[in-house]
């Protein structure tokens, strides 16, 4: 069992939270939830040992291995895939080093009846005791098997770390933290790079062979198929709840209907108890009662509401104008780097108002068939755009489009017509620019927040197109839900291009799948997609078995 013993955090005259106390056990799959800026990611960090409490500490078992993904990687580039994730396994292979060197100098000694030799002879007792515990393992396949799980090719082994992009960095890590068996995983964020099938090979992996497991996570699926418990961090305090996260939402709503009862109950009685004291202030024979009701309000613990509930507040686009029956029809389309064949001779027709999902694995050419649409790359094939389609777009580096020298308010200001624009406030609090925050210039934002607004500006430009590529991974799901509320209502045409199946689910009505140099279209939705590939990888491991 680790506890984490009443840790407090503060910096700069602010408490990020204090007193927080609670135990992980052997097999907790914890879900560790709060809005952005709450102290998600520096609970993990003092959890993992990489930051420090200003009061408060971990205590944990001598042998316990705790292992810690970050959502920003800082990783080496000096070998091949294979090489860095074995690398796992560190730690055994010095042992049988070590047990073999000592072996050796046995053989050579002949001081049998020395102290030292006795010595030798203890350490190679021990150390052969904690080798041989551990369970043999054909490493190479577990490193393969992990590897491939998480997406990799056997053609990627080989290849030097350098050639892979953050996300698939991140999943190297991953295999090296899965492969160490610890018996406390801690991940931040794991899902932000990975296609569904990598995803749903964690989920099961998670929850049929890790021990305790704590993640943050915006991808709802993922965290109410692996967790049992959630722990919410808000206010500077956690509440700790024995259910997972859909069931969560429920009791918290409780909780808040509750606080708030009680919130308004206490402010009216501040209230009436405070005109007493204005009204009767000086008259001398209620001066005991005033000088009694002061030092009560004094004294009184206030009554304080976890967070601002934002659920009320509804986006809606603006109209769409009309676009012709088919705004996108491609047609024996083929797209390749040098040797590289991204896919080839696809194929696909979106009509008027359709709501569709491109899927597959990353490097699949989803977002290479974007960037055809909107006419930033050359190909080979035929691409029609229809009649009076106009197309609003969030690419995944959109943040970086913005102009630095705005504020916040004035990004939207510039674009926001008609009613909107009595709600613009109400609209960046509820993506969390309220306040002072809506002043702050863009150069100074941080990347989540750059997208967060990017997005708002998208929401509010009138298009009939709309194309979204991976537009949740830095949302809280408060966000998501407001987002995808106003997406169900869209009266235009949706491509989107993410692996977030919650977000999908109810949204899309048809899925494009990317993969092995072909698009393939699916008249389902996201869970039926799902449902049928399950049954299609299940015939394929008999067919090779």
């Amino acid at each position: 069992m680790i506890t984490v013993n009443d840790i407090a955090v503060e910096f700069g005259g602010t408490t990020l939270f204090s007193d927080v106390s609670f135990a992980i056990n052997e097999t907790d799959k914890i879900a560790l939830m709060g809005k952005n800026g709450a102290g998600k990611s520096t609970l993990l960090k003092i959890i993992a040992g990489v930051n420090k409490p200003t009061r408060g500490g971990i205590s944990a078992p001598k042998e316990a291995v705790i292992a810690y993904l970050p959502q920003h990687l800082l990783t080496e580039d000096n070998c091949s895939v294979l090489e860095e994730t074995s690398k796992a396994f560190a730690g055994i292979f010095k042992m049988k080093a070590e047990i073999d060197a000592l072996n050796e100098e046995l053989t050579v000694r002949t001081d049998y009846e020395s102290d030292a030799y006795m010595k030798l002879i203890e350490q190679v007792s021990e150390l052969s005791e904690k080798y041989y515990s551990i369970e043999e393992i054909n490493y190479e396949a577990e490193v393969e098997k992990v590897l491939v799980g998480l997406g990799f090719e056997r053609t990627d082994f080989q290849r030097p770390t350098s050639e892979f992009s953050g996300g698939w960095r991140m999943r190297i890590e991953l295999a090296k933290i899965l492969l160490q068996k610890p018996d406390l995983i801690l991940l931040d964020e794991p899902t932000n790079h990975m296609d569904i099938e990598s995803i749903q090979w964690l989920e099961d992996f998670l929850i049929n062979q890790a021990k305790a497991v704590m993640v943050i996570s915006h991808d709802r699926a993922f965290v109410d198929n692996i967790t049992t418990r959630t722990i919410e961090v808000t206010m500077g305090r956690i509440y700790d709840y024995k259910a997972k996260y859909s069931h969560y939402l429920e009791l918290r709503k409780d909780r808040r209907a509750h606080q708030q009862k009680a919130y308004e109950e206490q402010q009216k009685m501040i209230a009436e108890t405070q005109e007493f004291i204005d009204r009767f202030k000086g008259t001398y024979s209620k001066t005991l009662q005033v000088q009694s009701r002061v030092k009560m309000l004094e004294k009184l613990e206030l009554v304080e509401v976890d967070e601002v509930d934002t659920s009320a507040l509804r986006l809606k686009f603006p109209p769409s104008p009309r676009s012709g029956q088919y705004p996108i029809v491609v047609s024996e389309l083929s797209k390749q780097y040098d040797n590289h064949v991204v896919f080839k001779n696809a194929s696909m027709v979106i009509e008027r108002g359709e709501k569709v999902a491109f899927v597959g694995k990353n490097g699949e050419g989803k977002s290479t068939m974007v960037k055809a649409i909107m006419s930033e790359i050359g190909f080979e094939g035929s691409l029609e755009v229809g009649h009076n389609v106009k197309i609003g777009y969030f690419a995944q580096n959109q943040a970086s489009l913005l102009d630095e020298n705005l504020t916040v308010f004035e990004t939207i200001d510039r674009i926001a017509e008609g009613d909107i624009r009595t709600k613009i406030k109400d609209i960046l609090g509820a993506f969390m620019f309220g306040g002072d925050n809506s002043t702050k210039k863009v150069k100074v934002l941080s990347g989540g927040e750059k997208t967060r607004l990017a997005m708002i500006k998208l929401l509010l430009e009138p298009v009939n197109v709309l194309i979204l590529d991976e537009p949740t991974n830095h949302l809280d799901m408060k966000t998501k839900d407001i987002i995808k509320e106003a997406l169900r209502e869209f009266d235009g045409t949706l491509i989107l291009v993410s692996h977030d199946r919650d977000f999908l689910d109810g949204l899309v009505t048809k899925v494009f799948e990317f993969g092995h140099k072909r698009v393939r279209e699916h008249f389902e939705d996201i869970n039926g997609f799902l449902a049928m590939k399950k049954m299609e990888n299940l015939r394929e491991i008999e067919r090779k078995n």
